[in-house]
């Protein structure tokens, strides 16, 4: 196999990785643990096969000397890498320890062995100007597996949440800092200046060798500060690195000075009409690899600012995770995309007449990706609404994919017969992957090529699709934005009411579910200006009955309403569901006399409000909302069934497997407000735990520890109560704003089907809107049975179509379904199922907020009950031959039946409440012999 070839399929691995890392993006949605996977498809799969590859290519450009073991065993390291990336991989989705703990020390493995081979290379070559860099190398691999050794800790959970925080910080900065960017850095010592077509000065190889201990030392002190305790020392320790980077970050720069008068020189010649077209300078992979740089700086020290301000190591740990997006694709994902622009036409081969055609497909619209990517990102790390990041994260993705695509049609390119009129004697481009010592680094400043055309169109482009991501984005939810409603007055100024020319200004801070003050009094003719700050922990906002909004305002917030000339009473409110209702009201009032201008003078027969219209904002006569929607109750059959696409929700409860004593369950649960189908064509914009409502089960014995990571990425606060956990609520059950996490950790003392909640006021309207779930702790001794089944009962209180819950339905405790397992009779239409003769146990759970439960299976009798605790029944009770029809609950209570069914047919189940049976909470058990 050529070497060229070589090279090709080894990269396809690379390529392969990356694939698989832009599907799981895609469908994060629908994956478990897809933060996780995503950043390990990158930055194990991707990066580090890359790393592999290249820096033992490097290794023998640099050195002159071939490895010990040549390629056969390289093949061997990357073999191991791959196998074990896939083991780590498949461990933590399983979960597996054992598998993880193999694959890591396969990854570790293949880390030290590359810096082992690199190392004898070095000792073996003759003495040069760029043995030195070779350094880098054996650096980067001598600190994985202290990288991994951290992260074969943390997947066995079994630490305190201080130790597992520490680790977190170690195990990031050892893998992603000590094996990738050390790499990375003293590999564009070398790489840079053949991008960049420049010459490589004694003081650039300096600037070198200076930089890799100050790097090293930096990754010491975070280290130190890992074992010691001591956060502030993460700080030190990342400025240390990012101060080692912008050495070779100055040296990138110095070269891109020097280089630029070249190609504007040779780019002024004047190209005979006749010759071939010449050489275009490449703009992506210098642009990609400059960015990457300055991302790796600017993260490096975020990063040590959010560890040395969280309040412990645990917190630390958790938010750090928000700067995967600037570490992963600002500087991992840019850097190998750019590196790889680069060297796959040298590996694609074929002359440099096909050399040029590879290279200029894989720039093609470069400044567009580059604007995309790195503008994009800037917009995700910044105070946006959440439907701008979720769509521009979605405009980043696709500038990353394209290089997928752009590969592909390179490859295809350098794989098809040049043309036959094309010249044979066309320049070769400076594609050269490392610069030549024999030639003291040098490479030719001969690179013809001409002014590049006008890139404002293209940067045009960039900015656009960034700027329409950013208008639909608020379009979609303009409050989160500080927009004011549609309608609202421009001045305020009522077409009646003469000005005074004085202005009222009035502070007013949203505290504990409250305007203080409630009423606020302006004389008639004055302009109100109301100063509002969001005192509280949780999102608000301030609506005007005029349509006059301060947007929404996050905790610590502020924002001033310029209501206008008052010449009337004016009505304000929170608009965040179910806030008005707890009594998140303002009223303006007027005093004094409004001096009216002439006009028209208004009919006094005409009535105040419009009959048929109540203060909801409803249509009372027709049951449309007063903006043209539609009332989802309205669309209510419940003798519809849903179409064929539809899938219930699986109520089956896996076995947990034989006891090997108490576990340390992770679980990362992200609130979504997603819109989904709750009836055969009714909508609800749900409020979720992970995208469900109800949220996942949860499901351990007693002795286990469950440690649950909030992520909010709602657009008002949100938070958590699990009853399944005894421990003080002012910390863990906090509101939290969104964008942010908190960390909670309880151990499962007591057994039963315990509920967990969001509990952030009004509560009754977030259990509404869909957060809540179920946590299965299975007793001690509970026998295993044929199947099990979970089924959580709660209310839906029908606002608009697509809308929300509707606060006063709920405050009435008057639902318009009861349902099992958040869909309308679900199980009626797709019926869970069993054997005859099998023992089957059901999990209960009545999640309210209001209605009991009265759990029937009709056609069966119960000879087992539990509920809160206790054995209610257990196999027939004291006489032997005891049963029970019902296993009634009250909201929040929990349990669970048993039974056999005694022959083959179709057995529903409800509440026996029967209204809200009739009312969507039934299902049935389709019985086989």
């Amino acid at each position: 196999m050529s070497r060229a070839s070589w090279h090709l399929r080894a990269n396809g691995l690379v390529l392969a990785w990356l694939v698989a890392a832009a599907v799981l993006t895609v469908a994060h949605r629908w994956v478990a643990a897809a933060q996780w996977l995503m950043v390990h498809l990158l930055l194990l799969g991707a990066v580090s096969t890359a790393i592999l590859l290249w820096s033992q290519h490097f290794a023998d450009t640099l050195l002159r000397q071939p490895a010990p073991g040549g390629r056969r065993g390289l093949v061997v390291r990357l073999a191991a890498h791959t196998l074990g990336a896939v083991l780590v991989v498949a461990g933590l989705v399983v979960p597996a320890f054992a598998l993880v703990l193999a694959g890591s020390v396969l990854v570790g493995g293949a880390g030290v062995g590359q810096a082992v081979v690199v190392g004898r290379q070095m000792r073996s070559a003759l003495p040069s100007r760029f043995r030195p860099l070779a350094r880098w190398y054996v650096g980067a691999g001598a600190v994985l597996p202290l990288g991994v050794a951290c992260g074969v800790v943390l997947a066995r959970g079994t630490v305190s949440d201080d130790v597992h925080g520490r680790l977190y910080v170690a195990h990031v900065v050892l893998t992603l800092v000590g094996w990738v960017a050390t790499t990375v850095l003293g590999t564009l010592v070398v790489l840079w200046p053949t991008v960049r077509h420049a010459r490589i000065e004694p003081s650039d190889e300096a600037a070198g060798r200076r930089a890799l201990p100050v790097v090293l030392a930096g990754l010491g002190v975070v280290v130190l500060a890992a074992a010691t305790g001591w956060r502030w020392l993460v700080l030190a320790g990342c400025v240390v690195v990012a101060v080692g980077a912008g050495l070779v970050g100055a040296m990138m720069w110095r070269q891109h000075r020097a280089a630029a008068p070249v190609v504007a020189a040779n780019a002024a010649r004047v190209v005979p009409a006749r010759t071939a077209p010449v050489h275009v300078p490449p703009v992506f992979a210098p642009g990609s690899l400059a960015a990457s740089v300055a991302w790796l700086v600017g993260s490096l020290v975020a990063f040590g600012v959010v560890v040395v301000a969280a309040p412990g190591w645990d917190v630390a740990a958790l938010r750090v995770r928000g700067l995967v997006a600037p570490f992963a694709v600002g500087f991992a994902a840019q850097v190998l995309l750019g590196a790889l622009s680069h060297l796959l036409p040298v590996v694609l081969g074929g002359g440099p007449a096909v050399a040029r055609r590879t290279a200029a497909e894989l720039d093609r619209g470069a400044v567009v990706r580059l604007v995309l990517v790195n503008g994009g990102l800037l917009l995700f790390c910044a105070p946006v609404p959440s439907t701008v990041r979720v769509l521009v994260s979605f405009v980043v993705l696709g500038a990353l994919v394209a290089f997928l695509v752009l590969a592909a049609r390179a490859v295809r390119v350098a794989r098809r017969p040049a043309a036959a009129s094309a010249p044979a004697a066309a320049p070769a481009p400076a594609a050269a992957p490392a610069p030549a010592p024999a030639s003291s680094g040098a490479v030719s400043s001969a690179v013809p090529g001409p002014p590049r055309p006008p890139r404002s169109g293209a940067l045009a482009v960039g900015v656009g699709a960034l700027a329409l991501a950013l208008v639909v984005g608020v379009a979609i939810d303009p409050p989160a934005a500080g927009i004011a409603a549609a309608g609202a007055p421009v001045d305020g100024v009522g077409p009646d009411v003469v000005a005074t020319g004085r202005t009222t200004t009035v502070q007013v801070e949203a505290r504990e579910m409250r305007f203080v003050p409630a009423r606020v009094e302006v004389p008639a003719g004055d302009r109100l200006v109301l100063e509002v700050t969001n005192a509280d922990d949780d999102v608000h906002d301030l609506v005007l009955a005029d349509g006059t909004t301060s947007g929404r305002l996050s905790p610590g917030a502020a924002a001033t309403v310029d209501v206008g000339v008052v010449g009337a009473d004016l009505d304000g409110w929170c608009s965040v569901a179910g806030h008005r209702l707890m009594g998140m009201t303002l009223q303006v009032v007027v005093t004094g006399e409004a001096v009216v201008a002439a006009g028209p003078s208004a009919d006094p027969d005409e009535p105040a409000e419009h009959s048929g219209h109540d203060m909801s904002g409803h249509d009372v006569t027709s049951g449309a909302t007063s903006d043209g929607s539609t009332d989802a109750a309205d669309l209510l059959d419940l003798m519809a069934t849903p179409d064929d696409a539809f899938v219930a929700r699986d109520a089956a409860l896996s076995p947990l497997g034989p006891d090997r004593g108490p576990v340390t369950h992770r679980v990362r649960l992200e609130v979504q407000e997603v819109v989904r189908e709750v009836a055969p064509g009714v909508t609800q914009r749900l409020w979720t735990f992970g995208g469900e409502a109800p949220g996942p089960v949860l499901h351990g014995r007693v002795g286990d520890t469950f440690v649950v990571t909030l992520v909010n990425d709602g657009t008002i606060g949100h938070s958590i109560d699990f009853h399944a956990g005894a421990l003080a609520p002012d910390d863990v059950m906090r509101t939290i704003a969104p964008g942010e996490e908190l960390t909670y950790t309880f151990t499962a003392t007591r057994s039963g089907i315990w509920m967990y909640h969001c509990s952030t006021m009004p509560m009754s309207v977030h259990l509404a809107n869909g957060m809540l779930g179920a946590v299965v702790i299975e007793p001690d001794g509970l026998p295993e049975v044929g199947r099990q089944y979970v089924v959580v009962q709660s209310e839906l209180y029908l606002g608009p179509q697509g809308g929300e819950a509707d606060a006063a339905q709920v405050a009435a405790a008057q639902p318009d379904l009861v349902v099992f397992n958040g869909y309308a009779n679900q199980y009626r239409d797709r019926p869970l199922t069993a054997t005859a003769g099998e023992r089957v146990r059901f999990w209960v759970l009545d999640a309210g907020p209001n209605r009991p439960s009265a759990f029937h299976v009709v056609g069966g009798q119960f000879d087992t009950v539990f509920r809160e605790g206790e054995y209610a029944l257990r196999d027939g009770g004291s006489t032997g031959s005891g049963g029970s029809q019902v296993l009634a609950l009250q909201p929040a209570e929990g349990g669970f039946v048993e039974l056999t069914f005694p022959e083959a047919g179709t057995y529903p189940f409800v509440t026996h409440a029967m209204s809200d049976a009739e009312s969507g909470a039934q299902g049935r058990v389709v019985v086989t012999p």
